[in-house]
């Protein structure tokens, strides 16, 4: 046996850890899926941890997966593999919500069938001020559309998800530290349903429209879809740009989130920045028609039968309205799309009127729906446990314009609660229509000129973020000598 002289030994030893140090994680068997504590679970000693693997860890390489899912698969950007590792070993169990995430997504969309095929990449940047290890995705085909889920892939290298009700949990298979990237492919199938009962109307092909709701996996909380009443269990960040290729089996008129940058046969590609959300809707026979409000195209879609006319100039007035009390709107088009039916349904840039509205309800709708584009589009919210912040807000700002407030049916309820816990009765007679009360009960107090401008900073301030029901109670109090924390108290109990 030969031996090493010592100075060679540590030589050797110094050069294998910088190596070591050097290289990706490994390409073992990847985490497991952890259960979904809040975002403050990140234990002290996990984040020293991470921080010590940070020093000592240069920048890696990274490669992309290349499989296809679906004929809609198009090339893409995003990582690639002269790209440093983002990624460190360990496990912090957390995630988070405050992700900066675009999306890139290919559907496959077949109208006879209602099979829908979708393959997404996600480039997602920690910016939640703390380290993760899985993500959290939403979508409703986990539970409307009997998804089946296909290639998973973190930084190209295969994961294994689980599906928690209307949430894809990923593991990242390591840590992501705070201004890391990573990219996130998922891919899935699922069948449209045939019905506008319960929540079906989300996630549908019925009455000659496709209505597709949260349908791209979008970075989120595990949230519980099941509830008593029509709130919205979602909570979503704002996304600074989203690509979505659409192929179709058959010629179809598209009214989506996005504005159409290119077609080519049945393939039709969008494109939306600043948003919340996806939505798409279809029909063979949409047509369209359109008014000028200031900088903004209101353009409407519809079937014949549907009352068009009526529904774009109540959103042309709705848009001018609101342009003065909370800001400008900040799309440069704004979609009021017929759809399948059920409810009113909001998304960044389009709203959905159901199909056999009511012609006496168009104008509250349209009015309800248009003031979701600042309550909601603009300044997000956890629509699931602070329901107050995203329907009081709309609900007060569209009666406002419409001269239109009412009193509640139900008794005087506490305003600061989950939408889990309001019955199908009073659910919003308390929260919309007690809350906008509430607001404009504040306006009275205050003055319409402290108000409006009170609000106007809180839209400012949040413009493209989540905020809380506290921070829009609180912009009001200090944009006023009143001091209104006494009334919040009796409606606010959790907060105040």
């Amino acid at each position: 046996m030969h031996r090493f002289r010592p100075m060679f030994v540590l030589a050797l030893a110094l050069a294998c850890a910088l190596i070591a140090c050097a290289n990706p994680l490994p390409q073992g068997p990847p985490h497991s899926a952890a259960q979904p504590p809040s975002e403050a679970a990140a234990r002290t000693g996990a984040v020293a941890d991470v921080a010590a693997e940070l020093r000592r860890m240069p920048g890696g390489s990274v490669r992309t997966g290349t499989a296809r899912t679906g004929t809609a698969r198009n090339e893409r950007s995003g990582p690639t593999a002269t790209q440093p590792a983002q990624l460190v070993r360990g496990s912090v169990n957390r995630t988070s919500v405050n992700m900066s995430a675009t999306y890139d997504a290919a559907l496959d969309l077949d109208f006879g069938t209602r099979a829908v095929t979708v393959d997404t990449t996600i480039s997602a940047t920690n910016t939640s001020g703390a380290p993760v290890d899985r993500l959290e995705l939403n979508t409703i085909a986990a539970r409307l559309g009997d998804i089946r889920l296909g290639t998973v892939t973190v930084n190209g290298r295969t994961v294994t998800p689980t599906i928690h009700d209307q949430t894809v949990l990923v593991p990242l298979g390591g840590i992501l530290p705070q201004g890391r990237t990573v990219a996130v492919r998922v891919a899935y199938r699922a069948t449209l349903r045939n019905t506008l009962t319960n929540s079906d109307w989300l996630f549908t092909r019925t009455n000659g429209i496709v209505n597709l709701y949260r349908w791209i996996p979008w970075v989120s909380r595990d949230v519980p879809f099941g509830r008593d009443n029509h709130g919205d269990p979602f909570v979503t960040a704002v996304s600074p740009r989203v690509i979505v290729r659409i192929t179709t089996d058959r010629p179809l008129v598209l009214a989506t989130t996005g504005d159409r940058v290119s077609a080519n046969g049945l393939t039709q590609t969008f494109e939306a920045r600043n948003v919340r959300d996806f939505t798409v809707t279809a029909a063979p026979d949409f047509r369209t028609g359109s008014r000028i409000v200031g900088n903004t195209t209101v353009r409407v879609w519809y079937r014949p039968g549907f009352p068009a006319t009526a529904a774009v100039e109540e959103a042309a007035r709705a848009v001018g309205r609101m342009n003065a009390l909370v800001g400008t709107y900040p799309y440069k088009t704004y979609k009021v799309v017929q759809s399948a039916g059920g409810y009113g349904m909001e998304s960044p840039g389009l709203i959905w009127i159901p199909t056999g509205i009511a012609s006496e309800r168009i104008s509250y709708l349209v009015h309800h729906e248009t003031a979701h584009q600042w309550f909601y589009g603009i300044v997000g919210a956890d629509q699931a446990y602070e329901p107050f912040t995203d329907e009081a807000a709309a609900d007060f700002l569209a009666r406002y314009t419409l001269q239109a407030k009412r009193a509640s049916r139900c008794s005087t309820a506490r305003l600061d609660l989950s939408i889990y816990r309001y019955s199908a009765g009073c659910y919003y007679e308390t929260i919309y229509i007690q809350g906008g009360n509430f607001l404009d009960d504040l306006r009275t107090r205050m003055g319409s000129t402290a108000f409006w401008k009170g609000m106007r900073a809180w839209v400012t301030a949040n413009r493209f973020r989540i905020a809380t029901t506290r921070s829009l109670l609180d912009t009001l109090d200090a944009h006023t000598p009143l001091d209104l924390v006494p009334r919040y108290e009796r409606r606010f109990p959790r907060l105040y």
